[in-house]
């Protein structure tokens, strides 16, 4: 629920120019478990995203995150063609690398909207949480390392927006009886919006890191693509711990705006603190005691 009606705010003009939507990441085991829901969402700008709890494609290195990235973006994603000699009468196929479609499965596919130029620096909206998670303070759990990536390896450093929902959690409260799949009306319902950031001054000093992480592998990657170092090493993922809970600490800061109140436990920040999680799809955390859902 929270995505239509969040940008119900907006003014009706941005309706009516594409270049305006945003791009979103979608759950594929609800919203791309048909042809006929698949082709809804997205011609809807949403992006086939597994997730780990019902696909063994999910996780941090599926396609879809380069994918997202190089929507943000705006250089050639192709990895350079090596140069051909001139005793060689092969051609170079421009299609080679930079494909124009793209897999989440294997069997799978999508056209890619990145190789369209008309989509270069897009607008990426994702909920970092990437569930559905409802405690009566409005606390906040760790922010999936997704977003790390899409700051840290997008070109140009992409525009950051921190933003807080509050009201959703009462339209489709976790405890809610039978029927179940009917909305809850009416509620109080804010979209609070914080100050785009200076992302140089929040961000600069890790992605000064990554790019030196990178430039150490001395290899030609596509944007996106990563080594194994760069996807399992400690420094790289260190670099995306903290740029998660720099993100967290900005979207803290617009929660706090609307009057809730500060944490009273250390560690809602990192993923290792709601580790002891059941892996249920639905269930109150020992953790803070919220009602979470992975399944919707």
């Amino acid at each position: 629920m929270d995505d239509p009606i969040m940008w119900g705010v907006l003014p009706l003009k941005y309706g009516f120019n594409p270049s305006n939507h945003r791009w979103g990441l979608g759950a594929h085991d609800i919203c791309f478990k048909n042809k006929l829901l698949g082709s809804f969402f997205y011609s809807g700008q949403v992006l086939p995203t597994h997730r780990f709890q019902h696909s063994p494609h999910g996780g941090l290195f599926q396609p879809t995150i380069p994918e997202a990235i190089r929507l943000l973006s705006s250089q050639p994603f192709a990895t350079p063609a090596p140069a051909v000699s001139e005793e060689s009468h092969d051609v170079s196929d421009p299609f080679a690398s930079g494909e124009l479609t793209f897999t989440t499965t294997g069997t799978d596919r999508y056209v890619a909207p990145s190789s369209y130029s008309q989509n270069r620096y897009s607008w990426v909206h994702i909920f970092p949480e990437a569930c559905v998670h409802q405690h009566p303070k409005m606390f906040l759990r760790y922010f999936k390392w997704g977003v790390s990536r899409l700051i840290l390896e997008s070109e140009p450093m992409p525009d950051v927006l921190p933003m807080f929902v509050d009201g959703t959690q009462h339209v489709m409260p976790e405890d809610r009886k039978w029927p179940r799949f009917i909305p809850r009306f009416p509620v109080k319902f804010r979209v609070a919006f914080g100050e785009l950031l200076d992302t140089e001054k929040t961000f600069g000093d890790l992605r000064a890191r990554w790019k030196e992480l990178v430039r150490r592998e001395k290899k030609a990657l596509a944007m996106g693509e990563l080594t194994d170092e760069l996807k399992y090493g400690k420094e790289a993922v260190d670099l995306r711990i903290e740029v998660a809970r720099r993100v967290r600490d900005e979207v803290m800061k617009v929660r706090k705006s609307l009057g809730y109140p500060d944490e009273e436990e250390l560690g809602f920040e990192l993923a290792e603190t709601w580790a002891r999680e059941p892996s249920k799809d639905r269930f109150k955390s020992d953790v803070d005691d919220s009602l979470v859902n992975k399944r919707e």
